[in-house]
C-alpha cells in the first residue's frame, strides 16, 4: 500500500470527496447503524454478476459495486473516468491510475469516526487502533534515537524481585501473575481506567500495571516491588509484617484486593457466577456446583458458589474445599455453606481450607437450595492421590455427608442423611489448583511431601456438571449425554509455586513459562532457564493453568 500520497486522492477530496467518503463508509463499511446494516445486505453486491465475493468494491464517485478478481470494478473506473473505490471488507482505497491501494490520514480519521459509532450502536467495545506518534511525540524520539532491538535471542518480560526479608512468597505470586498470558495482555493494553480523583488514594490496580510495565521495559537489574508491598499491607493487614507467610494465603488476599479495587467500574454479567465485569472476575472465577441428595426421597438441592482456585488434599481420606469469593449481599432464597477452618504456621506456610462466606452471591435458578450443617463428613478412602487428576477425581466424588450432618430436606420436610457432589459448573480462563500440603491438627503440624504429578495439558470434561448425572436412585455417577466440546475444556500448565523445607520454616520458589514456550526457574532476584521435565518432576504447590481457546461471553 502507497503511503506517499496519491495526488488523484488528492484532487477527490479538493473536489469535495471527504463527505461522499464519509457516507459510503458508514453505509457500506463500517455500518454505523441498523439502516446502514440492512441497506448493506440489500444491495452490496456486484452489479454485473451479482455476487458476494469477499474482495467487492465500491466506486467512490458513485454508488457502484463490483467484482474485483473478475475485474468488473475495473471496468467501471476504466469507462467512467472514476479513479478511486474502496473494499467494503476492510475500509482500503484502490486508486486504479496507480494501481495500488493507497493511503490518507485525514480519510483515516474520517474511517475511525464511523466504527467507533458501528461500534457504539452495537453495544460493543471501542476497537484499539495501533499507536500512532502525534507531532510533539515525533519530535521527543527523534530527540532519543537510541532504541532497544528485539531479536529472536531477546528475553521479554523476564526480571528478578529483590526479596525484602521473607518475601519469597509474594515474588512467586507477582511472577505467576505478571505471566499470566489473559492479565498481562490487558495491562500491557493500558485498558485499566483509574478511578482514584485523589493523589493520596493509591490504586493497587495502577501499581499492578506499573509491575507490568517494569517486566517488559527490557530492564534486566532485578526490581524491588516495595510500592506493591505497602500497597497489600494496607489493604489486607493481616499479611503486614516481614514474617514468612502463605502464598496461596497471599494470592487470595491479592485477587480479593485487587477485585475490590475493580469494582467501581464493573459492569454486570449474568453469564459471570459472580455478577461482576471486573477483569480478576472475568480471569480467575469460576463457578463450582454443589448437589445435595436426600437418600430417603432422592430430592436433589443445588447451589452454584463461584469461587478463585480450588484446594485439593492430599492425605487420605481428608475433606475437600475450594476458596469461595466473599458476598457483600445475600439473597433471600441463598444457602449456607459449610466451612473447614483456616489455619497456619507462624513462619512457615498455611495449609489452606478456605472458609466459606456467610452467604453465596447466587443460587441457579428454578432450583430448591438448603441449608447445610456446618460441617460434613468426606469418605473418598484410605489412600493418598499421586497425580493431579486423581485429586480431582476425588474432590468431584460423591460422598456420604453422615448421620451427625443431617441436613432438613425441602422435600421430606425432615431432617435425613445425604450424599453430595461437587462439580464444576463454569471453568475460570485461569485455573489455579492448590495443593494442600501443609496439615494442621490437634497437638501437631507437618508437611506433606507426597509426590503428586501434573501435567502440561489438562482436560476438565470430566469433572464438569455437564458431563455428570446422578440416575435418581443411589446417587452413583454416570456419563450425561450432553455433548461437550472438549477443545473448550482444556488447560496448559503456564506457572507452578514450589515450597522447600519444612512447615517452621522454608523457601518458596516458581517455574513460569515464557513468551517462547521457554520454561524458567523464579527464586527471588535470580532467574534460570528450566526444562518442561524439571517443572513436571518439581512437588507442586500452586498450579496454574490457562485455557487453550476462550469463548465470548
Amino acid at each position: 500500500m502507497s503511503s506517499t500520497g496519491c495526488q488523484h486522492l488528492q484532487a477527490y477530496k479538493a473536489a469535495g470527496g471527504k463527505e461522499t467518503f464519509r457516507i459510503i463508509y458508514s453505509y457500506f463499511v463500517a455500518c454505523s447503524s441498523a439502516d446502514a446494516r440492512h441497506k448493506k445486505a440489500q444491495i452490496c453486491k456486484c452489479v454485473v454478476c451479482g455476487d458476494y465475493r469477499p474482495r467487492l468494491h465500491a466506486c467512490l464517485s458513485c454508488i457502484y459495486f463490483g467484482c474485483y478478481d473478475k475485474k468488473h470494478i475495473h471496468q467501471h473506473a476504466e469507462e467512467n473516468k472514476h479513479h478511486l473505490a474502496i473494499d467494503v471488507s476492510y475500509g482500503i482505497i484502490y486508486c486504479f491510475v496507480c494501481g495500488d491501494y493507497v493511503y490518507d490520514s485525514e480519510l483515516e480519521e474520517l474511517a475511525r469516526a464511523q466504527c467507533h459509532r458501528a461500534s457504539a450502536s452495537l453495544g460493543l467495545k471501542q476497537k484499539f487502533f495501533p499507536w500512532e506518534p502525534s507531532e510533539e511525540e515525533l519530535i521527543l524520539l527523534r530527540c532519543n534515537p537510541k532504541r532497544r532491538r528485539v531479536t529472536e535471542a531477546s528475553h521479554i518480560g523476564l526480571r528478578g524481585l529483590i526479596n525484602l526479608g521473607n518475601t519469597c512468597f509474594m515474588n512467586c505470586i507477582l511472577q505467576s501473575l505478571a505471566h499470566t498470558p489473559i492479565l498481562r495482555d490487558y495491562f500491557m493494553a493500558d485498558q485499566h481506567a483509574c478511578q482514584a480523583t485523589d493523589e493520596s488514594q493509591q490504586c493497587l490496580v495502577c501499581e499492578m500495571a506499573r509491575l507490568y510495565q517494569e517486566f517488559y521495559s527490557g530492564s534486566r537489574t532485578p526490581y524491588i516491588p516495595y510500592r506493591l508491598l505497602h500497597l497489600v499491607w494496607t489493604n489486607a493487614r493481616h499479611l503486614a509484617g516481614y514474617e514468612q507467610q502463605d502464598a496461596h494465603e497471599f494470592l487470595i488476599a491479592a485477587l480479593d484486593v485487587l477485585h475490590r479495587h475493580c469494582k467501581e467500574m464493573n459492569g454486570i454479567s449474568d453469564s459471570n457466577p459472580h455478577h461482576c465485569n471486573c477483569i480478576i472476575d472475568r480471569i480467575f472465577t469460576g463457578g463450582l456446583q454443589s448437589d445435595v441428595t436426600c437418600k430417603r426421597c432422592n430430592n436433589v438441592s443445588t447451589t452454584i458458589d463461584p469461587i478463585w482456585d480450588i484446594s485439593l488434599d492430599l492425605g487420605p481420606g481428608s475433606i475437600h474445599s475450594s476458596h469461595l469469593l466473599p458476598s457483600a449481599t445475600a439473597a433471600a432464597s441463598t444457602a449456607q455453606t459449610p466451612s473447614t477452618g483456616n489455619t497456619g504456621a507462624n513462619n512457615g506456610s498455611s495449609g489452606n481450607s478456605s472458609s466459606a462466606p456467610s452467604s453465596l452471591p447466587f443460587a441457579s435458578a428454578d432450583i430448591t437450595t438448603h441449608s447445610p450443617s456446618t460441617s460434613f463428613t468426606n469418605s473418598p478412602g484410605n489412600y493418598e492421590p499421586t497425580s493431579l487428576v486423581e485429586c480431582l477425581k476425588r474432590f468431584t466424588k460423591t460422598e456420604h455427608l453422615g448421620n451427625s450432618a443431617k441436613i432438613k430436606c425441602s422435600k421430606c420436610h425432615s431432617y435425613q442423611e445425604s450424599t453430595k457432589q461437587l462439580t464444576m459448573k463454569k471453568l475460570p480462563i485461569v485455573a489455579c489448583f492448590h495443593l494442600k500440603r501443609f496439615e494442621h491438627s490437634t497437638g501437631y503440624h507437618k508437611k506433606i511431601s507426597t509426590f503428586v504429578s501434573f501435567p502440561e495439558e489438562l482436560d476438565m470434561t470430566p469433572f464438569m456438571s455437564s458431563a455428570r448425572c446422578s440416575n435418581g436412585f443411589n446417587g452413583q455417577v454416570l456419563r450425561s449425554r450432553i455433548p461437550t466440546l472438549t477443545c473448550d475444556n482444556k488447560y496448559s500448565l503456564f506457572a507452578v509455586v514450589n515450597h522447600y523445607g519444612t512447615i517452621e520454616s522454608g523457601h518458596y520458589t516458581c517455574y513460569i513459562r515464557s513468551l517462547k514456550e521457554q520454561w524458567y526457574r523464579c527464586e527471588d532476584h535470580l532467574i534460570k532457564r528450566a526444562t518442561a521435565g524439571e517443572v513436571l518432576n518439581s512437588e507442586g504447590y500452586l498450579l496454574f493453568y490457562h485455557k487453550q481457546v476462550l469463548e465470548y461471553d
